[in-house]
């Protein structure tokens, strides 16, 4: 993989040029795009124009390439959301997001594969630990193309567990920060109360970065060494749905983190939280009925039965459900600030296992909850199953402490690597 962190420091040293990191990039998916199917279209060329601009290492993306999610608008390239019904659609401008990533000297070197429309029918993408297995959705390629030294940092998003998920299964470092911290105009809704862009790059310093660089705020994690946190071992209601292998990583990152001098407690599950990890799909599935409407009326044999179904069954939930659901989180969200008043992190799952097969995306079960709370997640990668699989673990941090939840995670993550 390719450090964000480590390359722009020798940009900024003069040591490497931002077309020398197209170089690198380039020679990674000569080797592996064929067998990985990260991207859906690819500009090499043009980004190697773009690494001529005067200046670009002067910024703060100091000319880095950046996989973009193809459910994010982008005037050079084509966005189709993952769905024939929009093949060759051509937007006329940048999602915000993306703006904001050349505003900061990103260099756009392509657009990501997602799942159809971003939801659970599963794409080409293939992980780059085991093609066999699945890269996890709906941000496949940009988790895959990160894992596979494609480029340093890729743009995804989350409505249930599309950045942490991927993360998790491809072992790189995923940041799904607080709700609307990172821009959503120019994204292909699926629902607007729940969706949340978020970012990949190689290590949680990296990660942490690049969300730094992209938003101005002071949330790096690599100028001194983090604080010990005071950590929530949250088994959560669904412990049991983990594998035991994945129990086991959740376990020895607890124990790790409590080596390395942080207080590690487990608190009680509050019953709110579980009813709003039920309010969910309803909010979710309400929402995608309304934001998915032209697609559903005018091409619904279009859509993959999967997505078709969840459509035709979404249109039975009624206006009061909703209403009903969203005071759930709203009254879940108090409970949540209740039970971290004396936590800076949960730990939990990020995952219930390693990547299960490429027939589906993996289920979304210890992440929905937490897009729900609009709080500031982070996979940290460094574990591994008995296959030798990558198995992520997630640190949820308060709503709007997106720094101490990475501060966090990169604690964790040191912990992890002194324990190897």
């Amino acid at each position: 993989m390719l450090s964000a962190l480590d390359l722009a420091r020798r940009i900024e040293a003069g040591a490497l040029t931002p077309a020398a990191v197209i170089d690198l990039c380039a020679q990674a998916i000569d080797a592996r795009e064929a067998e990985i199917g990260a991207f859906v279209s690819l500009d090499l060329a043009g980004a190697r124009r773009q690494a001529q601009v005067p200046g670009l290492a002067a910024l703060p993306l100091r000319g880095l390439p950046v996989g973009v999610k193809d459910i994010f608008d982008t005037a050079d390239f084509a966005t189709e959301f993952g769905t024939p019904i929009y093949k060759g659609n051509r937007p006329r401008q940048d999602a915000a997001l993306v703006a904001l990533v050349r505003r900061a000297g990103g260099l756009v070197l392509g657009k990501t594969v997602t799942t159809e429309l971003a939801f659970l029918h599963p794409a080409k993408t293939r992980n780059p630990h085991d093609p066999a297995r699945s890269p996890g959705g709906s941000s496949s390629g940009s988790a895959a193309g990160v894992a596979a030294g494609m480029f340093p940092i890729a743009i995804g998003s989350q409505t249930g567990g599309s950045v942490i998920r991927p993360a998790a299964y491809c072992g790189v470092a995923g940041f799904k920060p607080s709700y609307r911290l990172l821009p959503t105009p120019g994204i292909k809704h699926f629902s607007v109360y729940l969706d949340t862009a978020g970012l990949f790059a190689a290590s949680v310093a990296d990660v942490a970065y690049a969300a730094a660089a992209i938003t101005g705020r002071h949330l790096r994690v690599d100028h001194g060494e983090p604080a010990a946190p005071r950590i929530g071992l949250a088994r959560t209601h669904v412990w049991g749905e983990a594998s035991a292998a994945m129990q086991g990583a959740v376990e020895s990152a607890a124990k790790a983190a409590a080596v390395a001098g942080a207080r590690v407690s487990e608190p009680a599950w509050p019953p709110l939280l579980r009813d709003a990890f039920m309010a969910h799909p309803t909010i979710q599935d309400y929402e995608a009925y309304r934001t998915l409407a032209f697609e559903y009326d005018r091409h619904r044999d279009a859509l993959s039965p999967i997505l078709r179904g969840m459509l035709d069954k979404a249109a039975a939930i009624t206006a009061d459900d909703y209403d009903a659901a969203r005071r759930t989180v709203k009254r879940a969200r108090q409970a949540l600030a209740d039970l971290m008043a004396d936590i800076d992190v949960l730990l939990t799952p990020s995952a219930p296992s390693a990547a299960p097969g490429p027939e589906t995306t993996g289920p979304a079960i210890f992440n929905r909850l937490w897009t729900l709370m609009g709080t500031p997640c982070v996979n940290v990668p460094g574990l591994k199953d008995p296959a030798g699989l990558p198995l992520g673990v997630q640190i949820v941090g308060r709503f709007g402490r997106d720094h101490q939840a990475l501060m966090g995670a990169q604690f964790l993550q040191q912990a992890l690597a002194d324990i190897d």
